[in-house]
């Protein structure tokens, strides 16, 4: 018997996250032999007189792959891929992922070239640039495990969450935007954290299930050598194959001049990547009022209420700040009372208090408004 969950995400996804028109060609990535959602995709962009292009892959035979895989390798297949992206007008991810820590085995620097050769060139300078795109997850029995959730509870979770009000959040998230575009100096304060820095001229931008889903947040960047203070945050973050804790920042003019966590040594190794991994490409307030416990799954974790993340590495085109890199790692510091409260003012403003907007205009995006 079919979900018609399937068929409604689908339906979602090509006519409001992608809004593919008739004779626009999507790439469609599906993993680890999903199957029923990505059938409704093809069916729904065959309905809208889209062209689909499916590429499938598995997480146990990439990462035999990437056991050996060398930087001639991967440049060469960032070569085909990138033919291929470039003659697409959209892109779809569906993940799937059996077992998360399928990659925990494969050596840093392999998964070092690969970002570096393979996913950079593809998904960050041609693919996040050139398409309409939108990345997703499947409600996996590995993922269940991770949340602490039942399979079937977690499933019941996963389309709550994907399949919310969208629109209706977009349109909540215009005000924020707007304090965004106009404010000058962004002062974060909580537990073990006191950071100061400027987002005059960078912009912003609205994530409401047009990129990611599930979405909400609106992000800027930091202007590039701006930030001074120390950062603490709260939510465990996996990165190169490995789960950081406890990861605390300290900046110096942009900077990261001070780094540790659980790994203090391989949180370094990370951020010696290139220079650019030492600066802040992203600066996100987010606010899905049904995500409120970490994952261990950045795509859902960088979407809780109450949270921001502020993220080493590459900037994002619509919001660039210069900083360029290999590595964009987003990690997240949640504001809320039961994870030590904070606070977030925009030109000495208060916004964000303990996780809740409290300005009138921006009380709309508080959980509460947004199910």
């Amino acid at each position: 018997m079919k979900d018609p969950r399937y068929q409604k995400m689908a339906q979602n996804l090509i006519n409001y996250s992608i809004e593919l028109q008739p004779g626009e060609k999507v790439w469609i990535s599906s993993s680890d032999g999903e199957v029923d959602l990505t059938r409704e995709i093809i069916r729904a962009v065959h309905e809208a007189g889209g062209i689909p292009f499916l590429k499938l892959s598995h997480s146990k035979l990439t990462a035999a792959l990437d056991e050996q895989i060398t930087e001639e390798q991967l440049k060469l297949m960032a070569e085909v891929d990138i033919a291929t992206m470039e003659q697409m007008d959209a892109y779809l991810s569906v993940g799937n992922l059996l077992n998360t820590a399928e990659f925990n085995s494969i050596p840093q620097e392999k998964s070092k070239l690969r970002m570096e050769h393979h996913t950079k060139p593809l998904h960050y300078d041609v693919r996040a640039n050139r398409t309409k795109w939108c990345v997703f997850r499947m409600p996996s029995e590995s993922m269940a495990q991770d949340a602490g959730m039942s399979t079937e509870d977690f499933e019941d979770f996963y389309f709550d969450v994907c399949t919310l009000d969208y629109a209706k959040m977009y349109e909540a998230m215009g005000p924020l935007a707007e304090l965004m575009n106009r404010t000058d100096k962004v002062r974060i304060v909580g537990p073990g954290t006191d950071l100061t820095f400027s987002i005059k001229g960078i912009g912003s931008v609205k994530c409401s299930g047009k990129r990611n889903i599930p979405d909400g947040e609106v992000y800027t960047a930091p202007v590039r050598d701006s930030i001074n203070g120390v950062l603490q945050y709260n939510a465990p973050s996996r990165y190169s194959n490995f789960t950081f804790d406890n990861i605390r920042l300290t900046f110096r003019d942009g900077k990261i001049v001070e780094a540790t966590a659980n790994d203090s040594e391989r949180l370094n190794e990370v951020l010696d990547t290139d220079e650019g991994a030492r600066y802040i490409g992203e600066f996100a307030i987010a606010f899905n009022p049904y995500i409120l416990e970490p994952m261990n799954d950045i795509l859902f974790d960088e979407k809780i209420a109450g949270s921001f993340h502020f993220t080493p590495g590459q900037a994002y085109a619509k919001a660039d700040n210069g900083n360029k890199s290999a590595i964009h790692w987003d990690i997240v510091c949640i504001q809320r009372p039961e994870y030590g409260g904070g606070e977030i003012w925009f030109d000495d403003v208060l916004i964000r208090k303990d996780g809740r907007f409290v300005l009138p205009e921006l009380q709309g995006l508080n959980p509460e408004n947004l199910k």
